[in-house]
């Protein structure tokens, strides 16, 4: 396709983009694709993560013992989303759409497309409160072979081969700026094209402008992403009512295009944003030490057992533990007047407990070879995998000491002398007397102990329970953790079909959004908390549902 009109113009060449385009062109319709960054960046944001899916009652939960079922996984999400705003109708329609398909043809749909998962299901954002509020109640995270690549790959190819028949048109460095809009309705969008960016995946390329470009079809559909690659923007949205004050000092979980600025051009354009103080940041954030974007930060995926400390060293209490409530968490943190905290653990918990989130973290899931996994996680002795031991070794946010004092030291050098040696032996050593029997009264190790009782976990994620102080199970390791942007809840409002509606509800006629600058669906179907492998789910499930609708004709 040489012209510039087209059936539909999709902006943002992400997974929800891809999506979208792959199901446009199964349809038989002609579709330009824009994107400002280059053509090796295609797949966008996907491409860095992990490739979890949270699906629900497949065979690699039943394999491992787990029963799921959709009214339990709804009920974990409604838990979760808490939604609580009259402009929550849509969300929690499409929440209730999305649950129906992770536990319906979610699966057999991917798998046919060509998508393996890992055969261990990950148990992520556990809550650590009640029954009937955040969390997920059972294993549902279900890491894609290959990861975040071996996602996208199957959505590339779709729609590269629609490009080689002629319906798909890939236009890389064009920068949307303006949707056009006649009598009330989407017909095109015009930008600026943008210097060719010879710039390696995922690092900062440049926007110095070259032309222009009109671009005219009856379907816009705007897929482009959130936020969290703009602190300004974050910082300008951030709920201080509920999460206090953002944080001054963060790191970036996405690169630099996740900019946001799609969204404004939306709204000139007749879209309403709804929920936009709804974001979801994480409290594990670690410096890269060899970065990709500006301010690259990695989250650290914990297994249950690194204990974790205020920058006082004042110990979190639950739910604020690894891997169970990140905002409640995040909060806690926030309301101590620091911006970081601590975790302190051993070599055995970081051998066998950290996973680092990505896809460039995780080469032997990133292959999708069973020869990598089992020599990075099972052949390494008293090591962790290679990337982890790395970030240990040079992350300037590591500290590594045989000796509690030594420790303390090495923390105090990173955080500015707030921890006392004292204190901090006082609350592990309480916490090392409880290893005597497999009795306890602290929270956290009956947090390891239920999680042992889940053979993943026993497996490949949690450590066997043992005294820290012990130097047979040293050495010692605090890491500093930063706050770590991420994700963007809220967003452009749209019904099932994807389609934009206005601040009067109503639809505006040829606009339609999917993925994160929708809050992956209605403008917000994770309400307030999301429950993890819901990302890439929901960019998956708005694009096709985006793809599929009946409003374009």
């Amino acid at each position: 396709m040489t012209t510039n009109t087209a059936d539909a113009i999709i902006v943002g060449g992400g997974l929800a983009g891809l999506a979208a385009a792959a199901e446009l062109g199964d349809r038989g319709k002609k579709v330009i694709v824009l994107d400002q960054e280059p053509e090796q960046f295609l797949g966008g944001q996907a491409f860095w993560s992990l490739g979890g899916l949270f699906m629900v009652d497949t065979p690699e939960q039943r394999r491992m013992g787990i029963r799921d079922n959709a009214d339990l996984a709804l009920r974990d999400w409604m838990g979760s989303a808490q939604f609580d705003r009259p402009e929550d109708a849509w969300p929690r329609k499409w929440a209730e759409a999305y649950v129906e398909f992770a536990a319906g043809e979610m699966r057999p749909w991917l798998h046919d497309m060509g998508l393996r998962w890992f055969p261990v299901v990950g148990w992520a954002e556990r809550g650590g409160s009640y029954a009937n509020g955040h969390g997920n109640s059972v294993p549902r995270f279900h890491i894609t072979w290959g990861t975040g690549p071996g996602v996208i790959e199957h959505f590339v190819r779709r729609v590269r081969e629609h490009a080689a028949a002629g319906l798909i048109d890939l236009r890389f460095r064009h920068q949307a700026s303006h949707i056009i809009m006649q009598n009330g309705a989407a017909s095109g969008v015009s930008g600026e094209v943008l210097s060719a960016d010879g710039a390696e995946r995922g690092q900062k390329t440049n926007r110095d402008e070259v032309g222009e470009f009109e671009v005219y079809a009856p379907s816009v559909i705007v897929t482009s992403g959130g936020i969290g690659g703009n602190f300004e923007l974050v910082r300008k949205s951030w709920p201080r009512d509920r999460l206090g004050s953002p944080p001054k000092d963060m790191v970036a979980g996405v690169p630099f295009h996740v900019d946001g600025r799609m969204i404004a051009i939306s709204e000139k354009a007749g879209g309403h944003v709804i929920n936009g103080d709804r974001m979801w940041h994480y409290t594990e954030g670690v410096k890269n030490w060899d970065p990709i974007w500006p301010s690259h930060g990695i989250r650290i995926l914990p297994g249950p057992s690194s204990m974790w400390f205020d920058a006082t060293g004042n110990r979190l209490e639950p739910p604020c533990l690894p891997g169970f409530d990140t905002l409640t968490t995040l909060k806690e943190i926030l309301k101590t007047g620091y911006e970081y905290s601590w975790f302190v653990l051993t070599q055995k918990v970081i051998k066998k407990e950290f996973a680092l989130s990505g896809s460039e973290q995780n080469p032997d899931f990133t292959s999708a070879k069973w020869s990598e996994v089992i020599r990075q996680r099972i052949l390494s002795g008293k090591n962790a995998t290679a990337p982890v031991e790395a970030f240990k070794e040079k992350g300037e946010d590591f500290v590594v000491a045989n000796t509690l004092g030594d420790l303390v030291r090495g923390m105090n050098q990173l955080g500015g002398n707030l921890i006392d040696e004292d204190h901090l032996r006082a609350q592990i050593e309480a916490r090392d007397a409880q290893m005597d029997n497999p009795f306890t009264k602290d929270a956290q190790i009956m947090a390891i102990h239920a999680a042992r009782n889940y053979r993943g976990d026993r497996l490949i994620r949690t450590a066997k329970p043992h005294k820290f102080l012990d130097p047979s199970n040293g050495p010692l390791i605090a890491v500093k953790l930063h706050i770590l942007t991420r994700k963007t809840l809220g967003g452009l409002q749209t019904n099932l079909d994807s389609q934009m509606l206005g601040a009067d509800g109503q639809v505006v006629p040829g606009l339609f959004a999917a993925g994160e600058v929708a809050g992956f669906g209605g403008g917000g179907y994770h309400g307030y908390n999301a429950l993890e492998g819901t990302f890439l789910g929901g960019c998956i499930f708005s694009g096709r549902n985006a793809g599929r609708s009946r409003a374009i004709a």
